[in-house]
């Protein structure tokens, strides 16, 4: 989805914060100031957008995950729904510290919500008494209230995309920590020297954020339909390789014709037991040839 200055302008994003609010950062992405209000250039809204899109794209077209943050009350819905959409991992409550950084530990609470879950479902938490239960109960809520976005995450994701980074300052650390790509979509008041790829817009409007956060989704969708197709593809040439080979055991080299010995030919058989003959019949001959030396020698002597 290619978005137009236009529609932008529709949904507000071009209104920054109160002037008095604002970050020194941010002034090359503002374009003029009304009133009390600062404008943000949308042709750095537009341009960050691309580069985000071309990002995101790749990644899901490489098999990556793609975290998306925002704990904005107006926002919650919007982040929620591109999780759903994208099949990628969201934090729409509060961040937890060690969500990235300590992952081993988030996935042992996970592992515990499982857990709580399976004695629900096969009737064993009913073996506890009525506060136990309550108490158990209680700790599955504030899991899945704090961890359930995430539950699907199975490593580290290649990227973050995040909604007013000045609010999410723990996930901006985690994350250049653990070197993730972040994108952010931030007012006049952020500092976007902590953003790799920023797009300037409003994030306090609802309207504007899901203006900006679905051209986001539509990349990833691509790019998710882009690997699914290459899968398919190579999968379809792996079954027609297959078919074309033949089927059971492997051909068995075929056995040369040796060139015959001449002793096993039926006239090279007689010519070689005519020469053995030959000369067995010579060797007693030769013996009177030599005894008859021998008496020559003796006699000479």
């Amino acid at each position: 989805m290619q978005t137009n200055v236009q529609e932008l302008i529709d949904a507000g994003v071009h209104f920054g914060c109160h002037a008095s609010r604002w970050n020194p950062k941010m002034a090359p992405y503002i374009q003029g100031r009304r009133g009390t209000i600062h404008i943000i250039d949308l042709r750095e809204t537009v341009r960050g957008l691309l580069r985000a899109r071309h990002v995101l794209y790749h990644l899901a077209a490489d098999g990556g995950q793609i975290l998306w943050a925002g704990t904005k009350r107006q926002v919650r819905g919007v982040v929620r729904e591109a999780g759903e959409r994208t099949g990628m991992p969201v934090v729409t409550e509060r961040w937890i510290g060690g969500t990235l950084t300590n992952y081993g530990v988030i996935r042992s609470r996970l592992r515990r919500l499982e857990e709580l879950e399976k004695m629900e479902e096969d009737g064993g938490i009913h073996q506890f008494s009525k506060k136990a239960v309550s108490s158990l109960r209680r700790e599955k809520r504030k899991i899945v209230r704090n961890l359930g976005g995430i539950r699907e995450m199975n490593g580290i994701p290649g990227a973050l995309v995040v909604v007013d980074p000045s609010r999410e300052y723990n996930a901006i650390r985690e994350a250049r920590r653990m070197g993730l790509a972040i994108i952010g979509i931030l007012d006049t008041d952020c500092d976007p020297s902590n953003v790799d790829i920023v797009i300037p817009g409003n994030d306090d409007a609802l309207k504007s954020v899901r203006l900006l956060v679905e051209s986001l989704v539509t990349a990833v969708e691509e790019g998710a339909a882009n690997a699914r197709e290459s899968m398919a593809a190579m999968g379809a040439a792996e079954r027609a390789s297959e078919s074309n080979t033949p089927m059971g055991d492997e051909p068995r080299p075929t056995r040369g014709n040796r060139a015959p010995r001449p002793g096993r030919q039926g006239s090279g058989g007689q010519s070689s037991g005519g020469q053995s003959s030959g000369s067995q019949g010579a060797q007693p001959a030769a013996a009177p040839v030599d005894a008859e030396g021998e008496g020559d020698s003796a006699a000479s002597v």
